[in-house]
């Protein structure tokens, strides 16, 4: 079963920092990869990717403007991914910062009188 998906909580992940012998492993987009071989040869040096070690990495990993080629070399590091409850945390924030981005859009239409 070479195919089973394994699922880790963020805090094994956060455990994996590249620290006192520890793994390095990131998150990008719920995916958990251990980058441990990879950091000496980073084009952008060791220290960008032990930045992120133990983290969720997703916006720094696309705001950094990795090329198609780097996304492509990424996947051969998955280990697994994150677990559900883990991926909800995130969803709930994300819910809860729609519904105030919701009441600021509601109360600029009931200030402003044009509408």
């Amino acid at each position: 079963m070479e195919n089973e998906i394994k699922y880790f909580s963020l805090e094994e992940v956060a455990k994996n920092d590249g620290k006192n012998g520890n793994k390095t492993w990131i998150i990008v987009k719920d995916n958990v990869y251990d980058v441990t071989d990879y950091v000496d040869d980073h084009p952008g040096g060791g220290e960008l990717v032990l930045e992120w070690a133990g983290k969720e990495s997703t916006k720094a990993f696309d705001d950094a403007g990795h090329s198609g080629d780097a996304k492509k070399e990424l996947k051969q590091y998955k280990i697994g991914e994150l677990r559900e409850e883990d991926r909800k945390q995130k969803q709930k924030k994300k819910e809860t910062d729609k519904a105030k981005e919701d009441r600021r859009s509601f109360c600029s239409y009931l200030t402003c009188g044009l509408c």
